[in-house]
């Protein structure tokens, strides 16, 4: 199959999930085209059966905003004629499943248009009324639609109301880029001591992640248990968690090490893993975490719940409960019994859910049968 793939080329989950998808699709033997503004974050090398095709935007007098829309339709037209492609799978409902329906029309060839919901697309812009009926109008008219989460599809149904079917299909992680491997070196080298327990926290630090909540968690475990706190991104909450963290007196044991292409090496260091969200779609940091063997302790908000099985593969707490958080962090550091029997149940439905192939055979059983109607 020839398939072109258009998503935003960031750090972001829904780019990183796009890019490791069609790097899959092209492992099997499928053509894939990558129409995007940059080079995808995780292509960091030339890969068989691989093309990128970059959209660059002008600036015009006549147009007040960049015409980033109508430039990305063009050009997905004209790959779908130049190399007569026979899917799009386009990642957002808005802009990029308008584009791609546009850019069907634009080529005249009757291409597959296959949409995947990230969160924003509806969790965000879904409430923005202004948007709605354009997010409505990319669902329906796109062949497929998928979803990362069932939390997401319900919220989906609920907000945009479309007349479409909705797939369940969860996030993956390539399992080569996050090796089991405890790095002690590297907790030495951080001036961590190997009796120290690690916390780690990945993000954007964006108000819905809650940063106040982590710090207040990690504060209350460091009372009972020798730690250190990884905070790991940046973002607008940033400083006031600086703030926080001074006011709390814990200073000496948090490490602000800021945006990290290479997040794997420090999960290998880390002993949990804490997502406290107001709002999540799915929360694929957890899924590289749990896959490099760190136990995850998330909030019950969106499809973290359904990434972690709750006693089983981690821990879930109501969004704002830090006093629950910290105990079920204690509990799993001071009990080792119950830390490993956890970890090796969170590695085993990591593997039986969420692995490449897994995920890879649902979304390809998908094309075949889009391309079959």
């Amino acid at each position: 199959m020839k398939i072109g793939i258009t998503c935003y080329p960031s750090m972001g989950g829904s780019g990183i999930v796009a890019t490791e998808l069609g790097l899959e699709m092209a492992k099997r033997g499928h053509e894939i085209h990558f129409i995007t503004s940059n080079m995808p974050f995780r292509m960091k090398e030339p890969v068989p059966n691989v093309t990128f095709h970059q959209v660059d935007v002008n600036q015009y007098s006549v147009f007040q905003y960049p015409p980033y829309d109508i430039t990305l339709s063009a050009k997905i037209a004209d790959v779908i004629n130049d190399y007569d492609l026979d899917i799009l799978h386009m990642h957002y409902a808005v802009p990029h499943a308008i584009c791609g329906i546009l850019a069907r029309q634009i080529s005249g060839k009757d291409v597959k248009i296959m949409t995947t919901l990230h969160g924003t697309d509806i969790t965000v812009l879904g409430y923005d009324t202004s948007l709605q009926s354009a997010i409505r109008f990319g669902i329906e008219k796109s062949d497929v639609v998928t979803s990362v989460s069932n939390s997401l599809k319900k919220e989906t149904y609920e907000i945009i109301q479309p007349d479409k079917e909705i797939k369940t299909i969860y996030n993956f992680v390539q399992e080569d880029s996050f090796p089991q491997v405890y790095n002690k070196e590297l907790k030495s080298r951080y001036g961590i001591n190997e009796d120290e327990k690690v916390i780690t926290f990945v993000s954007n630090f964006r108000k819905v992640k809650r940063v106040h909540d982590v710090v207040e968690t990690f504060s209350k475990i460091n009372k009972e248990i020798k730690s250190k706190l990884l905070l790991i991104g940046d973002g607008p909450e940033l400083q006031d968690a600086k703030e926080q963290i001074k006011s709390l007196g814990i200073e000496g044991n948090v490490l602000f090490l800021g945006k990290q292409d290479k997040v794997n090496t420090f999960y290998q260091m880390s002993d949990i893993t804490l997502l406290l969200s107001e709002k999540e779609s799915f929360g694929l940091v957890l899924l590289e975490a749990m896959l490099t063997g760190v136990l995850p302790i998330g909030t019950n908000a969106g499809g973290i719940k359904e990434v972690i099985k709750d006693g089983i593969t981690g821990y879930t707490v109501d969004v704002g409960d830090t006093d629950l958080a910290s105990k079920r962090a204690i509990d799993l550091l001071t009990d080792s019994e119950l830390y490993n029997k956890m970890q090796q149940a969170m590695i085993q439905d990591v593997k039986e859910r969420f692995s490449s192939k897994v995920i890879a055979d649902q979304y390809e059983n998908c094309y075949i049968n889009m391309l079959g109607d």
